[in-house]
């Protein structure tokens, strides 16, 4: 388990992480999500003792990392695929890692099996693509067996197939009762492989909640309904008060459930092809709660190339 109380971190005058607290629990992946700059990375760094809090706590299995007395066999980590000394094969890399926690060295093939790399084991780590540094920084993170695991935008550099095996890896990690924390900006994917959130914003708590409840909250009912009279039916609806639009020969029908609608259409003899209601994606939603805690916005492209478009 993680758990973290007030955590702040200032550098000079800018506030990263501002007075957050959140837990996370085992038998679940927890994706952690924010804008650039919202402090996820910082969040991380403090968990594992590689930052100083300016104030609160951050404990893994209830003790900061520092007093942890064997700390791989507690907490696996993947922060940069890329701090692997380029000159040791992949083999020899996570054998220094397992002599250093005292680590049995036939674990080390058993991790490099794990992720993929038994073939590549003996190859220089400095001549792997991004994506097989993302397998070995996932082997050393299992090489002790942990109980806890954090993962820093782990899905970098892999093709859609080693996106697909690092969604059910972290999935059977969780279902093994392991305590699973995932930052990405791939909200799609966090789609498919988180089962709670936690997301902030400008070092803040903005939600802490189930995948599907986030949605739910930050969205507005739709209802999509196609007819071949839908020049009435759109009249109709507009009676009613209802919040209608166009969209790709369809309407858009908002704050109205599909019975509603359904009912008003059967009334008034309208014929419906399509009467289906609508969920906003992660996507969608994020962008909804996060947009004010944005910390860098992109200009218009009008106002990039001054007006001349």
């Amino acid at each position: 388990m993680i758990e973290c109380r007030g955590l702040t971190k200032r550098f000079g005058n800018t506030v990263a992480v501002d007075d957050l607290s959140f837990s996370v629990t085992p038998g679940k992946v927890t994706g952690f999500l924010g804008p650039n700059g919202a402090g996820k990375s910082t969040t991380m760094r403090m968990i594992l003792g590689l930052d100083r809090p300016t104030a609160g706590t951050a404990h893994i299995q209830g003790k900061p990392y520092g007093e942890l007395t064997s700390p791989l066999r507690t907490v696996g980590a993947l922060l940069d695929a890329k701090w692997v000394h380029p000159n040791r094969s992949a083999r020899s890399h996570l054998r220094w890692l397992a002599a250093a926690s005292d680590i049995p060295r036939s674990r080390v093939d058993e991790v490099l099996a794990l992720v993929g790399l038994t073939e590549v084991a003996g190859k220089r780590a400095g001549g792997f693509s991004l994506g097989m540094s993302q397998r070995l920084g996932l082997a050393g993170a299992l090489l002790g067996d942990p109980p806890v695991l954090l993962f820093d935008e782990p899905v970098n550099g892999l093709d859609p197939e080693g996106i697909l095996w690092i969604r059910r890896f972290m999935k059977r990690l969780a279902e093994e009762g392991r305590t699973v924390l995932v930052s990405s900006h791939l909200l799609s994917e966090m789609a498919q492989t988180a089962d709670h959130l936690i997301v902030i914003g400008q070092g803040k708590l903005i939600a802490d909640t189930d995948v599907s409840k986030f949605v739910a909250s930050s969205s507005e009912a739709t209802v999509r309904v196609r007819s071949p009279q839908q020049d009435k039916l759109r009249e109709l609806l507009a009676a009613q008060n209802f919040a209608v639009r166009e969209e790709q020969s369809a309407l858009i029908v908002t704050g109205q459930t599909s019975d509603a609608i359904g009912k008003l259409a059967g009334q008034n003899g309208i014929t419906l092809y399509e009467l289906a209601p609508q969920q906003a994606s992660l996507e969608e939603a994020f962008m909804r709660m996060t947009g004010g805690a944005v910390q860098y916005h992109g200009a218009g492209i009008q106002q990039v190339m001054g007006g001349v478009l």
